[in-house]
């Protein structure tokens, strides 16, 4: 593991965010980033996002995960309790269980990219979040939270032509054979210019969001209604869905389980999600005096 100084001294790019532009935001991805591989939040963490909170800083979780998986990290959420969702397709406001805004995809981009995925790369199955739910096609795996809950489950055509069905903000792509990062390369080549393909699953599936809609781009919304530059803002990540943060971030962290990728295009390392890598640079970040007063 290559282990950069947690302190903010120099930015993502080139330099860290200095007195005159004071840090403000603290970004941070959950599933292998915040939460540890049981998915819980330590202790340590708690503390330490407990007092980032007290000095000022706002926590905001950006995430792949859609809003209805957002209940078992709402205790940590934070005093503004607005979570990104679906990797920037929906905020969602965690407390009161509300969508508040949503990207999503024109309907026949989003039948586009069926026709193209199930056209070239045969064997993919798909499901469909929407404000009002998810579906899925009937050989869609039924994936950790999923399994108990109900769903429409339908071809995906048929799926896309419900009138239930609409708004979409993520399409997820599954293959039952491909290697991840192949299907992601794969896809982005068969249908890219009809829509944002990521993946954040060591599975082989994929993350589909409107063109031009991504963690970046809804948390740069979020962080402008509030009066901040991506220069005051500390984000961490660890799979390919984090990438367009972390670039836009002033300092960026990925965490030592990270994907090659993102280690590779990320100047700064901490621990691992089982390490408490997260809570460490805002140990670091505290006592270095990186509060929101500056």
């Amino acid at each position: 593991m290559t282990t950069t100084s947690s302190t903010p001294d120099r930015q993502h790019a080139g330099g860290g965010p200095g007195r005159a532009d004071r840090l403000r935001i603290i970004a941070t991805d959950l599933d292998g980033t915040l939460l540890r591989s049981d998915g819980t939040v330590s202790p340590r963490t708690q503390a330490a996002l407990a007092a980032a909170e007290r000095a000022g800083l706002c926590i905001v979780f950006v995430t792949g995960r859609p809003p209805r998986w957002m209940e078992s990290v709402s205790s940590h959420i934070g005093g503004h309790g607005v979570a990104i969702c679906s990797n920037g397709g929906a905020m969602y406001d965690v407390r009161r269980r509300r969508l508040l805004e949503s990207y999503p995809l024109r309907p026949a981009d989003a039948l586009a990219v069926v026709e193209r995925l199930r056209d070239r790369l045969p064997g993919t199955e798909f499901a469909f979040e929407y404000p009002t739910g998810f579906s899925h096609e009937p050989d869609y795996p039924a994936l950790m939270w999923d399994a108990d809950a109900t769903h429409r489950i339908a071809p995906a055509e048929e799926l896309l032509a419900a009138p239930e069905v609409h708004s979409i903000f993520k399409i997820l792509a599954w293959h039952p054979a491909l290697d991840p990062d192949a299907f992601l390369l794969r896809a982005r080549e068969a249908a890219g210019e009809l829509a944002e393909f990521t993946r954040s699953s060591p599975i082989a599936l994929l993350e589909i969001s409107a063109t031009g809609v991504s963690k970046a781009s809804t948390l740069a919304r979020w962080c402008q209604e509030r009066g901040a530059t991506a220069e005051q803002v500390v984000a961490f990540g660890d799979m390919p869905n984090d990438l367009p943060m972390l670039a836009w971030a002033g300092t960026a962290y990925a965490v030592a389980n990270a994907h090659p990728e993102v280690l590779a295009a990320t100047g700064r390392h901490t621990e691992g999600n089982d390490a408490d890598g997260v809570a460490l640079v805002l140990e670091q970040l505290l006592r270095d005096g990186w509060t929101a007063e500056g």
